[in-house]
């Protein structure tokens, strides 16, 4: 769900910045899957239909089409033993929560 709202605000004009923590960070290393595991039923219905495209390409949409930042959590990299060249070259500068969350105060802030 986050990588539709990202595609589709980016693509209908609006600043769209995503923060990959966590288990997110992960598939966003070079060489990692392409896929995540279905969430629910919802998810299981989306995974492999032909009018979904895969959630890597619409934050690469995102990016190319509206400019999204997609923004890797810098203490989730130090945790993973990763530098920067590590990840996928969609994702701009490692960035802290805290300046994250101070750059996104007037903003409309999504949690998925």
């Amino acid at each position: 769900m986050a990588a539709m709202v990202a595609s589709v605000a980016a693509a209908s004009g609006d600043d769209v910045s995503v923060f990959f923590s966590m288990n997110a960070l992960g598939y966003f290393v070079k060489g990692a899957a392409d896929t995540a595991p279905a969430e629910g039923p919802f998810g299981t219905l989306m995974e492999g239909s032909p009018g979904v495209p895969p959630f890597k390409q619409l934050f690469s949409f995102a990016a190319e089409m509206g400019d999204a930042k997609l923004l890797p959590c810098s203490m989730a990299i130090d945790l993973l033993g990763l530098e920067a060249d590590d990840l996928d070259p969609e994702l701009g500068e490692p960035t802290g929560l805290t300046v994250f969350l101070g750059e996104s105060a007037d903003a409309q802030l999504l949690t998925f």
